[in-house]
């Protein structure tokens, strides 16, 4: 594939990993040799992967059944099957979304893959400055605010830092949403294997500029401060409203990541 812009081909890329747990192609030589050596070092790291990805479709499926036809999916990553847009306007082409992500590879891919479709955008921003990402010119272009949005940080807020504040960063995300908007939240957490957890955080660390920062259950609840949490309530990614046989998993806390939805109050 040609290489969008400003790529560093000496380093690996969070959102390039991903692609590559996922099966995509939209990743270069250095994003498949740490995953590679992420996969030696926690074998299930595919299978985590894709258990985000069905997570993100059941979520929004459920969100698109009560209603909300606006989605703004911040860190949104490389374009690969499963995508809000195609889920959403699967189930109601009015619905309009709008993706966020600083990556040139995900942003430069995201362009292509929504050619032609007037209905999605996507923004290059960095999630963390809500601001620019609110204010920006495909946001006010095809979001209307002052209704309900979905709001997507699917495996996202791991890589913001304490440093950033990222309580506050959702809050000022929260304070821009119309009442009965949603916000889903995927996000690994130490709690269901904490004997792998610190190496693979670590690893991220050493090796790509998006450190990893491992949450527990109460830290990633209280992003949901000034929100409503619908049943199952915070949960293992398999146990959030499985809807076949394929979704449920015996042992839900080796996905490692906590996911949960919540409403506006």
């Amino acid at each position: 594939m040609s290489e969008p812009e400003e790529i560093d081909l000496d380093k690996p890329n969070a959102a390039r990993v991903y692609d590559y747990y996922l099966g995509g192609d939209h990743n270069f030589a250095v994003d498949r040799q740490m995953g590679d050596e992420a996969i030696r070092m926690w074998p299930e790291l595919p299978q985590i992967m894709q258990a985000n990805r069905a997570f993100l479709r059941r979520a929004v499926h459920y969100c698109v059944e009560r209603g909300i036809r606006q989605f703004l999916d911040l860190g949104s990553g490389i374009p690969t099957v499963g995508n809000v847009h195609e889920v959403a306007q699967l189930a109601a082409p009015e619905t309009r979304v709008v993706y966020v992500d600083t990556d040139p590879v995900a942003v430069a891919y995201s362009r292509k893959l929504l050619e032609g479709n007037d209905r999605a955008d996507i923004v290059r921003a960095d999630l963390r400055d809500p601001e620019a990402v609110l204010s920006s010119a495909e946001v006010t272009g095809l979001l209307d605010l002052d209704q309900p949005v979905a709001l997507m940080m699917a495996a996202v807020l791991h890589f913001v830092g304490e440093e950033s504040r990222p309580r506050e960063i959702v809050a000022r995300y929260r304070d821009a949403l119309a009442p009965s908007s949603y916000l889903t939240i995927s996000h690994a957490t130490d709690e269901g294997r904490p004997d792998l957890a610190d190496e693979h955080a670590d690893l991220y660390r050493k090796r790509t500029s998006t450190p990893m920062t491992m949450r527990s259950r109460a830290e990633i609840a209280a992003f949901f401060e000034g929100f409503e949490l619908v049943d199952p309530g915070l949960v293992f990614m398999p146990q959030w409203r499985p809807v076949s046989p394929s979704d449920v998993d015996d042992n839900p806390e080796r996905l490692t990541a906590l996911v949960g939805v919540g409403r506006k109050l």
